[in-house]
């Protein structure tokens, strides 16, 4: 197990990096979190750093050189965006995130939250979007992991910045508790999504795309 972990995370505002950076912070072998920010996260922690940065399309000047590994958390839902607005926050700031890392530190580890269903000739938007950030950040010299999610349960306080995701998780939530554990193939947590990064983090395994059922299974490792 690699010990002393240094973490990058984005969207430690949402829902799944709120779980996320409470994962991180709990993790003992991780020694320091840097979450970059447009907004303060208001949480207060030894390991924690904040990095207040306004254009995720450049990071000219931000050293993220001597870090291990980057959670990429940072998304938006594609309903009522054009495919323009959609792939600037989709893909151009996972890219530009992404180079500056291979470039300061080839062969980190960067795990990117994508979703189920996610494909480069898709007949979704959405998902062709995420389908060509996967491939274009695989062909970086990272060590590039995408993970697809189904439904994805909300735990330990984490909540969605969208008010009426949270009205239909919290209307869901005895079935979604339900299907986390019964239907790893349809459903996971924040907890488990936040637990299996930090294992890829730590093991780098070969395998590279992730589903909600073989996150469910990495989580327990």
């Amino acid at each position: 197990m690699m010990m002393g972990m240094k973490v990058i995370l984005f969207g430690a505002t949402g829902m799944i990096g709120q779980g996320v950076l409470r994962e991180s912070l709990l993790a003992a072998d991780v020694d320091e979190v840097l979450v970059v920010t447009r907004t303060p996260t208001g949480v207060h922690h030894p390991k924690l750093r904040e990095l207040t940065h306004d254009d995720f399309t450049d990071y000219e000047g931000v050293d993220f050189g001597g870090y291990d590994a980057c959670f990429f958390c940072l998304g938006v839902s594609s309903v009522g965006l054009s495919e323009a607005a959609y792939t600037r926050i989709t893909y151009d700031f996972t890219l530009a995130a992404a180079r500056r890392m291979a470039t300061q530190h080839p062969g980190m580890v960067f795990v990117y939250v994508s979703g189920a269903g996610t494909s480069t000739d898709g007949r979704q938007m959405w998902a062709r979007v995420k389908g060509r950030t996967e491939v274009d950040v695989a062909a970086l010299d990272l060590q590039a992991y995408a993970f697809r999610p189904g439904f994805i349960r909300p735990e330990h306080g984490a909540r969605s910045r969208v008010r009426l995701y949270r009205v239909i998780y919290a209307a869901f939530s005895p079935i979604s508790a339900l299907l986390v554990r019964f239907a790893p193939g349809i459903a996971t947590s924040t907890t488990q999504l936040a637990r299996a990064m930090l294992m890829v983090a730590r093991t780098r395994p070969e395998h590279r795309v992730w589903t909600s059922r073989e996150i469910a299974a990495a989580s327990d490792v």
